[in-house]
């Protein structure tokens, strides 16, 4: 009798903690985590060499509206890939911008002279500067008669040939539906 007793007070002991543990898992927090997509949005636009500050910022600020844009068409297409739709926009940062410029075969990069818009980074790229022995290989003058003739034409091919880029970026975090 008393085996049957202590077994029948160890079952209900058993039964009560286990009662007890339901009930605590029961009341925990059960919450799903939300379906993300994390992209980077790229764009590059053009620039004026000698660009103020005035033109440099609505420039960069139409490169990050364009990078926005380039990561919501990337966040589209990869919701779509595993059968979601794109919801709302979760976060977004500023991944700054650079200017590059070019110029003609001859000297590859050009500095960019004008003002910088404010690209979100304390640290500023060197603009790249042609080698010193790029510049001594330039031609000498010519004399004036043949240097007349031929002004003209190298002259103009040189100034229309340099052209500037901003490229700016934004990591975006969308939510999947």
């Amino acid at each position: 009798m008393r085996s049957a007793i202590a077994a029948t007070l160890a079952v209900t002991a058993g039964l009560v903690a286990a009662n007890m543990l339901g009930v605590a898992s029961a009341e925990a927090p059960t919450t799903t985590p939300i379906r993300t997509v994390s992209v980077e949005g790229v764009a590059t636009v053009p620039i004026a060499q000698e660009a103020n500050r005035a033109t440099a910022t609505a420039v960069y600020r139409e490169g990050m509206a364009a990078a926005v844009a380039d990561g919501q068409n990337k966040a589209e297409f990869l919701t779509g890939k595993v059968a979601g739709t794109l919801g709302a926009v979760q976060s977004i940062v500023e991944g700054g911008g650079s200017i590059e410029c070019t110029g003609t075969e001859e000297s590859g990069y050009v500095r960019y002279t004008g003002e910088e818009p404010d690209f979100g980074t304390v640290e500023r790229s060197t603009p790249f500067v042609a080698a010193p022995e790029a510049a001594a290989a330039r031609p000498t003058a010519k004399p004036l008669v043949k240097r007349r003739k031929k002004k003209k034409h190298p002259a103009a091919k040189k100034a229309s040939a340099v052209s500037c880029t901003l490229g700016a970026q934004v990591s975006l975090v969308y939510v999947i539906n």
